[in-house]
């Protein structure tokens, strides 16, 4: 293969299978309290259950599936025993069912070939697919080593991929939530109270008096339990601080909000702390018990005041105060929300720990209505012989960020490109449940390293951009065809989830545990794979736990007592926090060691040149990333994203709502498509917003097409974490152009 000339195909162009007989499409969203006549008749029909819990984002709320005796599923609901959703689903969950019904998705093996000197793809069986896999696999290790086959990941799929790539001598694995998504705040807050914040956050929201939100966009990013708990503190008449450039759904239920200039969080931070300490409003007690570092914090602080923030975040210094007091007068049950998606200007990590610091100043960690102590079950390993020792893996790849505790996949990206000069030679990849091309920056990039490849399998359940540039693409069924892991996430109180498929897997789809146990299989690694189902781990698994499949099926899940002691810290209890001196480090010795700022430091960002506005993105709370677009139900609440534009910049373009406009970034790239604008008062001036995971490219994702634009196509410049290697992606600028710049000029 001449990989310099991989070439994108478009799988549409296959007409690949016929399309499946499904029942209609009902709106069996919860949030609906009107069912029309086929809902009504399918209600009153005799459904049985499966217990699953749900993958249409990774909250993995625990769930039922209901289907008829015709083996049509007909409906997703929440279970009621699960503390992830309190048994109800979000619109997300509740469509769940349209991953199972897209008539889109990939149906068969496919393998990459050349017919009169163009590239396409043929239908293949799995078992020359999958031959064909593990011939690659022998290859990489004889000619490079088992290292040089990286892994990248998300999901659920991942875990079964990645026991596989272990077996096989290889931990170059890497997924974009860390890298681009959450990682920074691990190391924020790890720096600080020596623990990750982890999933789902030990946000305790439903007793908390404040809580403050800092570019978390609770109510639109749908984490299920978060919202609920938020509309309680509502409820209850919690105070809400919301700080975004964006009138954000939280915005609108908030009693303040702080439309801050973009980029200057950290001035905005460090601004409360001088308040808190100056008005000697902080939790002394506490402080003084658990904390170190602080007469440095104190001193760090100092220059740090409402005015000279005002002249950085457009703040006004009476709001600064003033919110600063609201928060000391709530305390210890106040939240600053340590946010998810936090990998925006490249001083991430820095920001989280002001984060961190801000809490820790307030009392709120280990306190009600503050950060209470996480429990999770832990899930026993089912047996297996012991991994080979990899030569060299995804920490050898970013050494010079000592806090990445994880694989980072633009340092995958760049040892690809650099394979040749390279002691870390990555000449293939697997990639599975991640659209790479619209998951990481500098798209043309990503294209690139792929070009480079030897080799590149993707497993996934729908035709997503990245499938187009594989060799072999091998269709995994959906979450409601296949047995998973145990759920086992950190909560109030400890439970396990089961996922048991309430169908068989539609067209020729499998699910990942047997691909992987195939491939393994075939390398002669069949021993870590020690089981014809994957029904019997998890029938071994929940025995060791003292429960069984049987019942689990049942119930769907298990809560277990705590362990580990107390939800909150008890009135004067000694405590031990993970960190190097056993206390919360307002000032850390360990980041001064490293050459770092050992508290955070306020440093100015490029701002938008004349004519470019800051392009900002977010979540839409009906849809889960690019991944969910072309979800039938999903798509039918909402199909395609707008841009946000203020009315003082609609005026100066003499813009219209809905009119169809082009973005071109500071690097002069081109949206592939155009996309509607709205004008609202809900941005500011100098910004942009768009929902993201829109414009997807691919024709057979027949609902997603060409709808909307893709903010992904305009991320060129990123800022890459000193600390942990996280890539800032919301320092890129945009202009906005009326005119179509693909169309053909006439000569």
């Amino acid at each position: 293969m001449v990989t310099s000339r991989r070439k994108f195909i478009k799988i549409s162009a296959l007409g690949l299978g016929g399309l499946a007989t499904t029942s209609a499409a009902l709106n069996m969203f919860e949030s609906n309290p009107i069912l029309d006549k086929a809902v009504k008749e399918t209600v009153a029909k005799r459904l049985s259950r499966s217990a699953t819990y749900c993958e249409v984002c990774f909250w993995k709320c625990a769930a039922w599936i209901y289907k008829d005796e015709h083996n049509d599923i007909k409906k997703i609901i929440g279970n009621e025993q699960d503390s992830h959703c309190n048994g109800r689903l979000c619109p997300r969950g509740t469509g769940g069912i349209g991953m199972y019904s897209d008539e889109d998705r990939l149906k068969t093996p496919l393998i990459r070939t050349t017919i009169n000197g163009e590239e396409t793809y043929r239908e293949a069986s799995w078992d020359e697919a999958l031959n064909l896999i593990a011939s690659k696999f022998k290859d990489i290790k004889a000619n490079y080593g088992s290292e040089a086959f990286a892994l990248l990941k998300h999901g659920s799929p991942g875990s079964h991929l990645e026991h596989l790539f272990k077996a096989y001598g290889s931990d170059t694995i890497a997924e974009p939530a860390y890298a681009q998504c959450r990682g920074p705040r691990e190391t924020g807050f790890g720096l600080t109270f020596g623990s990750w914040i982890g999933s789902p956050e030990p946000t305790d929201i439903r007793d908390t008096k404040c809580l403050v939100l800092i570019g978390s966009h609770l109510g639109e990013n749908m984490h299920n339990s978060q919202v609920q708990e938020m509309s309680d503190a509502i409820d209850n008449d919690a105070t809400l601080i919301t700080v975004d450039p964006r009138y954000s759904t939280a915005a609108s239920k908030s009693k303040h909000w702080l439309p801050i200039k973009p980029a200057t969080d950290i001035a905005l931070l460090l601004s409360w702390m001088h308040v808190l300490i100056e008005e000697d409003l902080y939790n002394k007690n506490y402080v003084e018990k658990y904390a170190t570092g602080f007469e440095e914090l104190k001193k760090h602080v100092k220059p740090y005041t409402p005015e000279w923030a005002y002249g950085i975040t457009t703040i006004k210094p009476e709001d600064i105060r003033k919110t600063a007091r609201i928060m000391a007068a709530a305390a210890p049950s106040v939240i600053i929300h340590p946010g998810r998606h936090v990998v925006w200007y490249g001083d991430d990590s820095q920001r989280s720990r002001a984060v961190a610091i801000l809490n820790g100043l307030l009392g709120s960690w280990g306190n009600r209505g503050g950060f209470y102590f996480k429990e999770k079950i832990s899930i026993p390993k089912y047996p297996h012989p012991h991994y080979p020792e990899p030569k060299w893996g995804w920490h050898d790849l970013g050494t010079q960020y000592p806090y990445a505790e994880m694989g980072l996949t633009t340092a995958i990206v760049d040892a690809t490109l650099q394979a040749d000069k390279s002691k870390y030679p990555i000449k293939a990849w697997m990639v599975a449940g991640t659209n790479l091309i619209n998951t990481l920056p500098q798209r043309e990039k990503t294209i690139e390293a792929i070009n480079k490849l030897d080799f590149l399998v993707v497993v996934d359940t729908m035709p997503m951009e990245i499938t187009g540039y594989a060799d072999v693409v091998l269709p995994e069924c959906t979450y409601l065809e296949r047995y998973d892991g145990i759920r086992s996430a950190p909560n109030r109180t400890p439970s396990i989830a089961v996922r048991i498929p309430a169908v068989k897997p539609k067209y020729n789809s499998k699910p990942a545990w047997w691909i992987s146990k195939q491939i393994a299989e075939r390398l002669g690694l069949g021993a870590y794979f020690n089981y014809d189902d994957f029904e019997e781990v998890i029938a071994w698994q929940l025995n060791k736990l003292g429960t069984s499949l049987e019942e689990m099926k049942k119930i769907g899940v298990k809560n277990f007592p705590r362990q580990s002691g107390p939800l909150y810290l008890e009135v004067e209890q000694d405590y031990e926090f993970n960190t190097p001196s056993g206390k919360i480090e307002l000032y850390s010795k360990e980041l001064a060691n490293y050459g770092f700022d050992p508290i955070p430091v306020y440093v100015p960002h490029p701002e938008p040149p004349q004519g470019f506005y800051r392009l900002n993105y977010g979540r839409s709370p009906m849809h889960t990333f690019s991944r969910t677009i072309n979800n039938p139900y999903l798509n039918n609440l909402k199909s395609e994203n707008t841009l946000w534009v203020n009315p003082k910049v609609a005026r100066i373009l003499n813009l219209k709502k809905d009119q169809e406009v082009w973005l071109k970034n500071q690097d002069d790239i081109i949206s592939t498509f155009s996309i509607k604008v709205r004008i609202t008062e809900r941005i500011r001036w100098d910004s942009v917003y768009m929902y993201h995971g829109f414009g997807h490219n691919n024709k057979k994702l027949s609902r997603a097409f060409g709808k909307g634009m893709s903010d992904t196509d305009l991320i060129s410049s990123t800022v890459i974490d000193p600390l942990m290697g996280g890539t800032g992606l919301r320092g890129n600028f945009v202009s906005i152009l009326k005119e179509n710049p693909h169309k053909t000029k006439e000569i």
